[in-house]
């Protein structure tokens, strides 16, 4: 199959994507677009919401119709790296045998991942970069497609142990999660109070996703379109001389230039899904938010005054 064939019969398969999910997961539609944005460009998801936002049965029922494997870890400040890598035993002829923990999946949804000491946010790194954990000097390959979804509560603080800038830098997407509209939340009440129990049908095979992401990265772009991104990415760091005033005003310090490579890749993926065979400019804004606002880390004074996140991303366009 040519490239422009399968890139038209992918656009197909995520409308049917989109629609399956939609049967169980009402409303959030952006969110859903931007966790399957991250999965066919090979990338991870921060989702950051308060709890009940249905977080769990959204990775739960993206995993079904994706056909892929998935393990849920809840973290834990009593979490060790062994409960999520898996650790060696003795079996019955005294010999050292390996049990694989959690991680080995293809969807892991890591809930609450500023619940647990650094050490246990650490054994997710390797996994995350290198698709490999390494237990007892013994080096293990993860079955790929291999996504990690981290939940994070915005609310509850105390006890906490925030992500270290380099691991959050690790998420494509830090995606927020808002309460459904009113007309949204009464079709949840509605079906999540009856008997009726939905069967969803599973559309993708982890053969066909692996195909798609090298799909995506055979997209091409034009020159203007990376130096777009960029110069877009140059902008958020306080030092430069093109920073706005907004960010040499509330930002410490900027975004590197592993988030100019999400932002090509995520447009690359943005423009597949519309139809579209290159990226443009308005793909790179489209999906600037999710990729830079945890890699920018403002000041006091923005604390302050107020200043999100994303007016300060909007000040760059």
């Amino acid at each position: 199959m040519s490239d422009v064939a399968a890139l038209e019969s992918f656009v197909k398969q995520f409308k049917n994507l989109k629609s399956e999910i939609a049967k169980v997961i009402i409303g959030q539609d952006e969110v859903v677009t931007q966790i399957l944005i991250s999965i066919f460009s090979g990338g991870h998801a921060l989702l950051i919401g308060v709890p009940g936002l249905a977080k769990t049965l959204m990775v739960n029922t993206i995993a079904q119709t994706l056909g892929l494997d998935f393990k849920r870890i809840q973290f834990t400040p009593d979490l060790m790296p062994s409960d999520i890598l898996g650790s060696e035993v003795l079996d019955e002829d005294r010999r050292f045998k390996f049990i694989k923990g959690p991680i080995f999946s293809n969807i892991i949804l890591a809930d609450e991942i500023n619940r647990t000491p650094p050490k246990t946010q650490a054994a997710l790194l390797e996994a995350m970069q290198e698709r490999a954990v390494t237990v007892a000097g013994h080096h293990y390959k993860l079955s790929l497609p291999y996504f990690v979804l981290a939940t994070q509560n915005p609310i509850e603080q105390e006890g906490t142990y925030p992500l270290p800038e380099a691991q959050l830098d690790r998420f494509m997407f830090a995606i927020h999660l808002d309460y459904p509209t009113f007309d949204e939340e009464v079709e949840v009440i509605k079906s999540t109070t009856t008997d009726n129990t939905v069967k969803l049908n599973t559309l993708f095979s982890s053969e066909e996703i692996i195909q798609f992401q090298h799909l995506i990265r055979r997209i091409p772009v034009a020159d203007n379109v990376i130096e777009y991104a960029v110069t877009l990415v140059g902008k958020t760091r306080p030092n430069s001389d093109a920073a706005p005033e907004l960010v040499k005003k509330y930002i410490d310090w900027g975004a590197g230039p592993r988030a100019s490579q999400n932002l090509v890749l995520a447009a690359k993926t943005h423009a597949a899904i519309k139809g579209k065979f290159s990226p443009d400019i308005e793909d790179i804004q489209a999906v600037a938010f999710g990729v830079l606002r945890h890699r920018i880390i403002k000041n006091y004074k923005a604390e302050a005054e107020g200043v999100s996140e994303a007016q300060i991303i909007a000040s760059l366009f």
